[in-house]
C-alpha cells in the first residue's frame, strides 16, 4: 500500500469544519474525480469515482468517529482498496487544521506509475484546498452529524452513532 498525508488550515471554527466534513454527499462539490457519494447509513457510504478515465465504485465503512477530532474509514466492498483518517485540530477560535492521511492500493501499471509521480498527493492537496474554499465561501457548514462511532461497534445500518444528521448524509469511513 502507498500512503498520502496532507493538511490545510481553514479560516473557520473547528465545530463548523468538522460538521461540513461529515456531509459526505457534498464531496463531489470539492473533490476532483468523485462523481457521487451516497450515504447508506451512519457507518456506510457508496462511492462512484472517475480518475484518469478509470471508473470505480466501492463502499466505505466508518470505523472510528469522534466529533470535532477524527473520522477514520476503510473500504469494504468494490474495486478500490483504501483506509484513512481525517483529523481536526483547533488552532484558535476561528481557525482549524485538517489533516488527511490515507493508505491506498494502486491497481494496474497506470495507477502505480501515477503513485510514483505523486499524482495522488497533488490531488489530495487540491481537494483540501477546494474544501477550504467551499466552507470559507459559505462561512459555515451545510449540515452536520455529531454521532460517535467506536472501533468494533456492533449495530445494523442506521443504528450506529447518537447524533443528529442535519442533512440526511452520514460520515466518512476509515480503518485503524
Amino acid at each position: 500500500m502507498s500512503m498520502v498525508k496532507e493538511s490545510i488550515d481553514v479560516d473557520i471554527p473547528l465545530h463548523h469544519v468538522y460538521n461540513q466534513w461529515t456531509q459526505f454527499e457534498e464531496f463531489p462539490s470539492f473533490m476532483e474525480g468523485v462523481e457521487d457519494v451516497r450515504q447508506l447509513d451512519d457507518k456506510h457510504c457508496h462511492w462512484r469515482t472517475k480518475v484518469g478515465g478509470v471508473e470505480r465504485e466501492f463502499d466505505t465503512e466508518i470505523v472510528d468517529q469522534l466529533p470535532d477530532e477524527r473520522i477514520s474509514w476503510r473500504t469494504v466492498g468494490g474495486d478500490a482498496k483504501q483506509k484513512g483518517v481525517v483529523t481536526f485540530q483547533s488552532l484558535d477560535e476561528g481557525h482549524t487544521r485538517v489533516i488527511l492521511a490515507m493508505d491506498f492500493q494502486p491497481e494496474g501499471m497506470a495507477e502505480r506509475a501515477g503513485d510514483m509521480m505523486g499524482i495522488l498527493d497533488r490531488r489530495v492537496k487540491g481537494d483540501l484546498r477546494r474544501f477550504k474554499g467551499f466552507i470559507e465561501e459559505r462561512g459555515r457548514e451545510t449540515g452536520g452529524w455529531r454521532g460517535r462511532i467506536t472501533p468494533g461497534q456492533a449495530g445494523s445500518p442506521g443504528q450506529a452513532g447518537s447524533g443528529t444528521n442535519l442533512s440526511g448524509s452520514v460520515g466518512l469511513p476509515m480503518d485503524e
